[in-house]
């Protein structure tokens, strides 16, 4: 199908939304989104997704419908249905401890260990995944994070994680993929999910809530790193969600962290401190111009 045959079917839709690995476009009618695929690994990235909400749903999880899926003429694409409610909000003090809250009770939900699960993309196990969940998290970062000082030091900071119990990842936790529809809560966005250590899903909450809120010139006092640190936290995994943002940006800026940046914050053993570490970095990276 094109993107005309699939409006014919399930539009229309209106302008295209894009953002730097995808491109989305509402019905008219608010009844269905249509999501086409880019950049990195656009056809694995449909198929993880639609496998993952099909098996979060069984599972007990609002999620959206697959109305349609498919890889020909826009690309790799889905259509899901659009569910009500509106997305979390960071916008005060009150907001941060609701949406945390709403974490907490998914993580709950979805962190569950599961007999003979190995870690991996998706949650179902495929050809050619990682053997240990350290490279499962290694295995994301492109090839020239290889060749830089500090990846010794962050292969050996994540080495800790093998003996952690694998669970289902959502693997892209923040506010605007949880939608609060008056009692229920629907999670969206599973194309980043997988199969590894539960501390990857808190590391992502607190690396958006902290970028996000730097990023809206919030003041340091207004970071709630104490409220933070009551999620299960680990340093090399923060740093690690801080390297998979740069190298994911304009190619310069992953030479922006050093080996001392790395050292500083996998040495942190307390959470708060390491939430403190990692809105210090996010702050002079802002300044030397990296984008949200």
């Amino acid at each position: 199908m094109t993107e005309l045959e699939i409006e014919r079917h399930l539009g229309p839709f209106g302008l295209a939304a894009v953002k730097p690995y995808s491109r989305t476009r509402r019905s008219v009618d608010s009844s269905a989104l249509m999501k086409v695929y880019l950049g990195i690994d656009p056809e694995a990235r449909r198929q993880r997704e639609v496998e993952t909400v099909r098996l979060a749903a069984s599972r007990g999880f609002s999620v959206p419908a697959v109305l349609a899926t498919g890889q020909d003429g826009p690309g790799s694409w889905t259509v899901f249905r659009m569910l009500p409610g509106t997305p979390c909000s960071i916008g005060t003090e009150s907001a941060i401890e609701e949406y945390l809250g709403h974490v907490l009770d998914v993580a709950s939900r979805l962190h569950q260990p599961a007999a003979g699960l190995l870690p991996g993309s998706g949650w179902t196990a495929g050809p050619g995944d990682p053997t240990t969940q350290p490279y499962f998290l290694l295995d994301q970062l492109s090839r020239r994070c290889r060749t830089r000082p500090w990846w010794a030091a962050m292969e050996k900071a994540l080495r800790p994680l093998e003996s952690y119990p694998v669970v289902h990842l959502h693997g892209d936790l923040k506010p605007e993929h949880l939608l609060v529809d008056g009692g229920g809560l629907h999670i969206v966005d599973w194309e980043a999910s997988g199969r590894g250590p539960a501390v990857v899903d808190y590391a992502d909450v607190v690396f958006h809530l902290v970028r996000d809120l730097i990023y809206d010139d919030a003041l340091p006092g207004r970071i709630p790193v104490d409220r933070m640190a009551e999620l299960p936290l680990d340093g090399p995994v923060l740093v690690w969600r801080l390297i998979l943002w740069l190298d994911r940006r304009r190619p310069s800026d992953i030479d922006l962290i050093s080996t001392h940046d790395v050292d500083r914050l996998t040495a942190e053993e307390h959470p708060a401190a390491a939430c403190m570490e990692l809105a210090r970095a996010i702050s002079l990276l802002r300044a030397a111009g990296v984008p949200r």
